[in-house]
């Protein structure tokens, strides 16, 4: 990795944040920033109304606002700027700021300047991010030791800090938008995995080869020692290896990992994800029998295939990370049971051909479509053709005509392959009202 920067003197520098956002991470870094003497001032386009429980997160710290809008001055005359990974870099604002000189970084730019170790690992991937660090970090503790998991995660890093030594592993979940941050300072994690790569983020980024460069970013920068771990299944991980810095290690879903057959994590991308975590806990030392208790022990983690509840013999199951149809299609291959789908929402750039292959397929696990409405409903409708049984703005109503058409043995799965934004704030809100109206069916 290359060597870190000297850690800035924060106090009394003008500081913008900009956007404050409703995950934790905007709030986390006013939070770091107002505590090391800064002076912060917050923008965001949503208005206050929509942020409330972000800015009571604050409320403690003296912290100016600028809600409802972005204003040029507020660029022109900050120091540096701390931009929320759901602001697109090419934002005309933050031009306007790098043409000033002054520094636009990231969460994770700070994070990285602050950390006081250097025993991080990162996971990055289209899917298999969540399980796949936070399975990891389990196997570390179950290994003895000192572990902390944040990144995208609704966990801050920067807010995690204070517990961090020398020697505490760092578990670090990012998304392609949060490695965005690391090209500031050329920092990156000594050891990092990339789950898989598949479309996403087309709404975000020009290509699928601009989206995959931000993935890169995870081993860009790092030295001859540091390491890799790619997935040898996937057609657009191996070729990385030849970009790859340092060392690169392989793993696959038919590696032979410890506790596999006792998991409770169900399907071929899952028993991947389990590999990737092997991998590079292996590179670490950690030995096969701390490997196994965790892996037997890991109970997966929420909005990811949950099972939520099982109502007369019929399973409600949320999978409302499944945000893209790969994702959607992954689900279904990993339930043993008819599907009632209840799919839809907002578009991303992406293809449904594949999806609408598997529901149509006359083996296809899937008795039904119930969709929620969105910009991209009607190209999940025509994929899914015959199989659709109604769409839905309300969310009750899809999941009350769900459960109508499901039978004892079945399963009624929210796996949307599609955005969450229009009906939702975001896709853990979606998983949210999901339990929420399950749980009183």
């Amino acid at each position: 990795m290359v060597e870190k920067s000297a850690r800035p003197d924060y106090r009394g520098k003008r500081a913008l944040v900009m956007g404050l956002g409703v995950l934790g991470g905007g709030a986390g870094v006013a939070r770091f920033l107002a505590e090391r003497g800064a002076r912060v001032t917050v923008t965001d386009l949503q208005p206050a109304e929509r942020l409330t429980e972000s800015i009571a997160a604050l409320r403690d710290l003296d912290i100016r606002y600028v809600l409802g809008e972005h204003r040029a001055r507020d660029f022109e005359e900050a120091e540096f700027v701390v931009r929320n990974p759901g602001v697109p870099r090419s934002h005309p604002l933050l031009g306007l700021a790098a043409a000033r000189g002054v520094p636009v970084y990231m969460e994770m730019t700070l994070f990285f300047m602050e950390c006081p170790g250097e025993h991080i690992a990162g996971v990055t991937g289209t899917k298999g991010k969540t399980t796949t660090t936070t399975l990891l970090g389990e196997i570390l503790r179950a290994a003895g030791r000192d572990v902390v998991v944040a990144g995208n995660l609704l966990i801050s890093a920067l807010e995690q800090l204070p517990r961090i030594t020398p020697d505490t592993h760092v578990v670090l979940e990012l998304s392609s938008f949060q490695l965005e941050g690391l090209e500031a300072t050329r920092q990156c994690p000594r050891h990092s995995i990339i789950t898989n790569l598949m479309e996403d983020h087309l709404n975000r980024y020009d290509s699928l080869e601009e989206y995959f460069g931000a993935k890169k970013l995870i081993f860009r920068f790092q030295g001859r020692e540091d390491l890799l771990a790619l997935n040898r299944d996937d057609r657009h991980c191996r070729p990385l290896a030849g970009e790859a810095p340092g060392r690169v290690v392989w793993f696959g879903r038919d590696d032979d990992v410890p506790g596999t057959g006792e998991s409770r994590l169900r399907g071929e991308h899952n028993r991947s994800n389990i590999a990737a975590a092997a991998a590079i806990a292996r590179a670490l030392g950690v030995t096969d029998d701390a490997i196994g208790r965790a892996v037997a022990g890991f109970a997966g983690v929420p909005y990811r295939q949950e099972l939520i509840r099982e109502r007369d013999g019929v399973q409600f199951i949320n999978d409302t990370a499944a945000s893209t149809p790969d994702a959607a299609l992954a689900a279904l291959r990993a339930i043993d049971r008819p599907v009632v789908l209840i799919a839809g929402g907002a578009d991303k750039g992406l293809d449904f051909g594949a999806l609408g292959g598997a529901i149509r397929a006359p083996d296809s696990s899937v008795k039904a479509v119930v969709l929620l409405e969105g910009n991209a409903t009607d190209k999940v409708a025509a994929a899914a053709g015959d199989k659709v049984r109604g769409r839905f703005p309300d969310f009750a109503a899809a999941i009350r005509r769900a459960a109508e058409l499901a039978s004892p043995g079945e399963a009624v799965v929210l796996s949307p392959g599609c955005a969450s934004f229009g009906m939702f704030r975001n896709e853990f809100d979606r998983g949210d009202q999901f339990n929420a109206i399950v749980r009183l069916l």
